[in-house]
């Protein structure tokens, strides 16, 4: 599971949902959450910078590599593995496929491919970018008046949380927080020592910390967490 931002300029994710190929658009300023276990394929291009939160993987999770034939979902290529450093281990696998008979032949090798993968492809619908400001500010007058906000629901393992102004007390988690100061100003307290947020500035709490967060009159922040204990059953 992965949130997008982007930061300028626009890029293309070709997904593959319920079994049909298709491009998503994140466009400049707009946020993005696709699910877990929907294929992807990020297409970027010059002159542009965007954000990608994702967590670590559990040494149970594997991660896979598909080229598929054509606009089908038949696979025509594959590579499962443990992701430790996506940047050194994806560019051997491609160049294995572009040396390989399937791509070749544009045919897939049927003892190559796994009888059963390691999970199921998600069967949900991938809802659309959204404008991040926008958001924000139509609700901005419940975030100023200490209500925090969460911008995909309750039903992803994933969390992203809108925080205006107020204070708030982070408990030891599991896992690791991501906060981002988007307005204003903040103060997070943890171990004993301050630290002073002001826009564009962002902070990891790590796994198992305790935190106070004191957010000043007109500040917007964001809190993301991505726990795996909160995962949904397969679907």
């Amino acid at each position: 599971m992965q949130v997008f931002y982007q930061l300028e300029g626009d890029m293309v994710l070709r997904v593959l949902e319920q079994g049909k190929h298709r491009d998503v658009v994140i466009r400049q300023g707009e946020i993005f959450l696709l699910p877990a276990r929907v294929p992807h394929s990020p297409q970027r291009f010059a002159n542009t910078m965007g954000l990608v939160i994702e967590r670590r993987r559990l040494e149970s999770e594997l991660d896979g590599l598909r080229y598929y034939v054509g606009d089908t979902a038949s696979v025509l290529f594959e590579k499962w593995f443990y992701c430790k450093d996506l940047g050194t281990q994806l560019a051997p696998i491609i160049q294995e496929f572009f040396r390989s008979e399937q791509y070749r032949t544009g045919k897939p090798d049927p003892d190559q491919l796994l009888k059963e993968p390691p999970f199921p492809l998600s069967t949900r619908s991938i809802m659309e970018p959204m404008s991040l400001k926008t958001w924000l500010d139509g609700h901005s007058r419940e975030l100023q008046a200490g209500t925090s906000l969460s911008l995909f629901g309750d039903t992803y393992e994933t969390q992203v949380i809108a925080h205006g102004q107020g204070s708030s007390k982070g408990p030891r988690q599991d896992v690791d927080v991501w906060l981002w100061q988007l307005e204003g100003s903040s103060v997070v307290t943890m171990g004993g020592q301050r630290v002073g947020l002001a826009p564009d500035d962002s902070l990891l709490v790590p796994a198992g910390t305790s935190y106070t967060w004191e957010r000043a009159q007109g500040s917007v922040a964001l809190s993301v967490t991505q726990d795996p204990a909160r995962k949904r059953p397969l679907g």
